[in-house]
């Protein structure tokens, strides 16, 4: 893996921890105390997980802080319950598609990916925020055959252009695991939320003219919507984005 971003320090995690499985770490291991440090001021957190084992290994402190759950306590089934009721579809297949690909890793006993999106989740006051995940998953012999996970979660309410969409990432290069900016959030296809309503419809068979009934909206409209979603999409059939949507998990 590349270590020459931002993120150096969680290479540096992997480097220790992983001959050890990532069992029974020392929360006043000088290098966690300096990615605790790191978590408090970028307003982040992090947990490493066995993919294959579906077992959170080690978390981070500030999960208590950002989303009231005990570090040691963290499940994926905590992330779900205090996720925005609006986001829980995407959340679950955003899983889906990372259990598959770390089976595609683990059978193919090589790699690594970087899956990134975002999601509403709710802080402890109560109020919803906007946080990233960033999920890098990377096959291992060390100390077994297995796939890991280690997952960023980061506090992006200041990104004014994310507020209304999505972002969505999943590729090899690892040169996009680092602090998210606004060039790397534009990086993949962000649309609003009436953009992906109208994308569920089309989906679903309707037509515009059934669309704009159904919406409350004018055919003319509509139709200015699904040319904004090409565009932002980057095709030219309605298909072949769905398609692509599928794959990437969002639909």
């Amino acid at each position: 893996m590349d270590d020459n971003n931002d993120y150096k320090v969680f290479h540096e995690f992997i480097k220790t921890f992983i001959p050890s499985g990532f069992d029974g770490i020392d929360r006043c291991h000088p290098l966690i105390l300096e990615l605790e440090e790191i978590m408090e001021v970028k307003d982040q957190f992090f947990y490493i997980a066995d993919m294959l084992k579906l077992k959170v290994l080690f978390t981070s402190n500030r999960s208590a802080d950002m989303l009231g759950i005990n570090p040691d306590e963290l499940t994926p089934y905590h992330l779900l319950k205090v996720t925005h009721p609006d986001d829980i579809q995407r959340l679950n297949l955003a899983k889906c598609k990372l259990v598959e690909r770390s089976h595609d890793l683990y059978v193919a006993e090589k790699g690594d990916l970087l899956v990134s999106t975002n999601f509403k989740v709710k802080h402890p006051s109560g109020e919803y925020f906007n946080m990233m995940t960033q999920n890098l998953i990377f096959y291992t012999t060390i100390p077994y055959k297995t796939v890991f996970l280690i997952k960023v979660h980061t506090n992006i309410n200041w990104c004014k252009r994310i507020k209304r969409g999505y972002h969505y990432y999943i590729g090899a290069d690892l040169s996009y695991f680092r602090y998210p900016d606004d060039e790397f959030l534009s990086v993949g296809n962000i649309f609003s939320k009436r953009e992906f309503e109208i994308i569920k419809l089309i989906m679903s068979g309707l037509s515009s003219e059934q669309i704009a009934e159904k919406l409350f909206l004018s055919p003319f409209t509509v139709n200015s919507h699904r040319a904004n979603i090409l565009k932002k999409g980057h095709k030219t059939q309605v298909s072949d984005l769905i398609y692509e949507l599928k794959e990437w998990g969002l639909l």
